[in-house]
């Protein structure tokens, strides 16, 4: 699996990384220890989790595969922190409080002394960036994380955020890590160039559209997918019920079909294909399905195949990126 530079920083990642988010809830530690290890087999590197997947519990299971079943040292370990869990249910909050006590707590079920790449999970309005950034450099600078970057951060923010650490002590953000497939491309407006101009790497999150582009849901919604399970349906469900994603599916499975390819390897393709992408993370529930995205690895889209994936999920350009 081919190795790629994570914007302008040292950090190199596989072209495909492994999302856990289902993990110690839809993935049980016998799937996941087989996925993990048919993962690094097929040569990947990048494992991407968060302290609130789960409560906890995927870092506690992907922790466990890390006492043998796999080295530590042949992963990059991603982990999120910043949202955190009360009787309310889920809050934002990027303090440096939080997000300290998420990564320590992260490095304890991970049983680690480390992560490779440690994110704020989303941005947090009543915290000033002054404060998220100072946590940022805390985790470099005590060596918990060797590199830091945000997740669903508007492009505004993410330079200031960018623009703070550089200052502080030349640390540098690393990474932005964006929900970003055929079906969400309004990361394409201004945070995708804000990355290239500061030289961030993009990991897409979600790249098959929340399974959407898969083409599973063309017809019904199937027993035991994420569209059918209580806590998923309405994440899945924004775009099933989108006319102009049911478009681009379509386009999808007809330059499949043309191709001789399953819908998922045309979708992650194009999304390879994108310049700023240093990783598509996936998030394969079960070793069938990881063995799937892996085929996508050596599909490189014809030409007119791209454009016209490009045209039938073009955005409209607002005000004013469109000057």
């Amino acid at each position: 699996m081919e190795r790629r530079q994570v914007g302008s920083s040292g950090l190199r990642v596989s072209a495909l990384g492994l999302g856990t988010m289902t993990w110690g809830r839809g993935t049980d530690e016998a799937d996941a220890a087989t996925i993990l290890k048919a993962f690094v087999d097929a040569g990947g590197t990048l494992v991407d989790t968060a302290a609130s997947y789960g409560d906890g519990d995927a870092e506690r299971v992907l922790g466990e595969q890390l006492t043998g079943a796999v080295p530590r040292d042949e992963l990059v370990l991603c982990t999120k922190g910043g949202v955190r869990h009360g009787p309310d249910g889920p809050r934002r909050d990027a303090s440096r409080g939080a997000l300290l006590a998420d990564l320590d707590g992260s490095l304890a079920r991970l049983g680690v002394d480390h992560v490779d790449l440690f994110l704020v999970a989303c941005p947090d309005p009543t915290t000033p960036l002054e404060e998220t950034v100072s946590a940022l450099r805390l985790a470099v600078t005590s060596g918990r994380a060797r590199y830091v970057g945000l997740s669903n951060f508007p492009a505004w923010s993410s330079a200031r955020v960018a623009t703070l650490l550089e200052a502080a002590d030349g640390i540098g953000l690393a990474a932005l890590e964006l929900e970003y497939s055929l079906l969400q491309r309004g990361v394409e407006r201004e945070t995708v160039p804000a990355s290239t101009a500061l030289g961030l790497g993009v990991l897409a999150w979600s790249p098959l559209g929340r399974g959407v582009l898969t083409g599973k849901y063309r017809r019904s919604v199937p027993v035991g997918s994420r569209a059918a399970s209580d806590h998923l349906a309405g994440f899945v469900g924004q775009y099933l019920e989108d006319g102009d994603a049911a478009a681009v599916v379509e386009a999808v499975a007809t330059a499949a079909d043309g191709l001789g390819r399953a819908p998922l390897e045309v979708a992650l393709a194009w999304l390879l294909a994108r310049p700023a992408v240093a990783s598509a993370v996936v998030g394969a529930r079960t070793p069938e399905q990881l063995d799937g995205v892996t085929r996508a690895l050596d599909l490189t889209l014809p030409g007119e195949v791209h454009a016209a994936l490009d045209d039938v999920s073009a955005f409209v350009p607002g005000y004013p990126e469109r000057w």
